[in-house]
């Protein structure tokens, strides 16, 4: 069977391309082939079921802020389809979107499946075919695309958008096809830190922390939660991504410091100790937490430093409260590996940027072989800017696939 276009990857970026290439030319003949049972899987399990499809920030230029990997690529890009073009597509074609307090877009109806509906419907108007279950033995060029399948007769197209994700099969045809591979590791993950001043204390947050891999200038500020393997949160799932790399060179074991008060600077929180030592002289220091940290928890790090809880403030020496501040500022815990998020997962990694026209996301090495979502060394902070970067490579693609840049 001949076809103008074959996308090999039925998640976000492979129907986003295939709606935008099938949508502009409503006689191309264009095919999305998955190899698992169900289409748009990562797509329905996204934002705990929610779907974070993208987030409110709409610069461009404070946008690729949010990718560790690919910002310089993803410039352009950005100022053809950001954020604002996506909530658009998905409301003219009836999903209600609203926008949450940090910036994160959910459809209203907190349901995945309505955007999954919404992409599957899309498809099938514009005269999209979608086979599910489909094993590709082997993608190669001769005059046109051969893409062999090992039950079914093989497929020939002028062009082969490669979307992919992080299936290792998308890097071996890209590779096959002279693509060059960034090794892939783990992006967005947890830490797992086995440590008595956290233990029993799952679902305990902080809301302004500054976390840091020690020996290096990687840290993040924001909301950290303690959890029954070690710590998440927004602060820490950030950091991993832009740690990704050196975290993987290190086998996810690192020393990592943990600033529980970042907004005192200097001596400014022996200071405020001493402070409260006067203010608060008979009482005991652990009958409540003064510096708005969770009472379990001042309970915790108090007792790390060998202070009594019972102890009056004013029996505290100077000495204990300088070492309180420091592991208050400073606390040291190892890290011993990594966890899940959820069930959702990206990857750091993936085909080489320089060898990809992001103008058209067409490939530099073989005529008519685009690349869009994570099958491209491109990922983003949690909060949906990997879903963004899909769209936006994925609507490139399907204009350029169409011959329409």
């Amino acid at each position: 069977m001949t076809y103008q276009i074959v996308i090999i990857g039925g998640g976000a970026a492979g129907f986003f391309a295939a709606i935008t290439c099938a949508e502009a030319n409503p006689a191309a003949r264009v095919i999305i082939l998955e190899k698992t049972p169900h289409v748009l899987s990562k797509v329905r399990i996204s934002g705990g079921g929610r779907c974070n499809v993208t987030n409110a920030c709409f610069d461009p230029a404070e946008l690729v802020r949010q990718y560790p990997r690919g910002a310089a690529a993803l410039r352009g890009p950005f100022t053809r389809f950001q954020p604002r073009d996506t909530i658009t597509w998905f409301e003219q074609r009836g999903v209600k979107l609203k926008t949450e307090a940090d910036g994160r877009v959910f459809p209203i109806s907190n349901r995945s499946e309505t955007i999954v509906n919404c992409l599957i419907d899309a498809a099938h108007a514009a005269g999209v075919q979608v086979r599910s279950g489909v094993h590709i033995r082997s993608v190669a060029k001769l005059d046109r695309f051969v893409i062999d399948l090992k039950d079914a007769d093989a497929l020939i197209a002028d062009r082969v958008l490669l979307a992919t994700g992080s299936n290792p099969h998308g890097y071996e045809w890209a590779a096959a096809l002279g693509h060059t591979i960034e090794p892939p590791v783990p992006s967005l993950f947890t830490f797992e830190i086995d440590d008595a001043r956290l233990k029993d204390l799952p679902g305990i947050s902080v809301e302004k922390a500054t976390v840091k891999i020690s020996g290096t200038s990687l840290a993040q500020t924001g909301p950290v939660l303690i959890t029954h393997w070690g710590l998440s949160g927004p602060a820490v799932l950030k950091l991993s991504a832009w740690a990704a790399r050196e975290l993987a060179g290190q086998h996810y074991r690192a020393e990592v410091l943990i600033n529980w008060l970042p907004d005192f600077k200097g001596d400014q929180l022996q200071q405020r100790l001493m402070s409260i030592k006067a203010e608060l002289a008979r009482q005991s220091i652990g009958a409540s937490s003064p510096l708005h940290l969770p009472s379990r928890l001042w309970k915790r790090l108090i007792s790390a430093v060998g202070i009594d809880g019972d102890q009056k403030w004013t029996e505290v020496s100077k000495r204990a409260l300088n070492d309180l501040a420091n592991e208050l500022s400073r606390g040291s815990f190892l890290m011993s590996g990594k966890g899940a998020f959820k069930e959702e997962f990206v990857t750091c990694g993936g085909v080489r940027l320089d060898e990809v026209n992001f103008k058209t996301m067409e490939s530099r090495r073989c005529a008519g072989l685009h690349f869009a979502g994570e099958i491209l060394d491109i990922d983003g902070v949690t909060g949906g800017f990997n879903f963004q970067s899909a769209w936006t490579t994925g609507w490139l693609a399907g204009r350029a696939m169409n011959n329409e840049q």
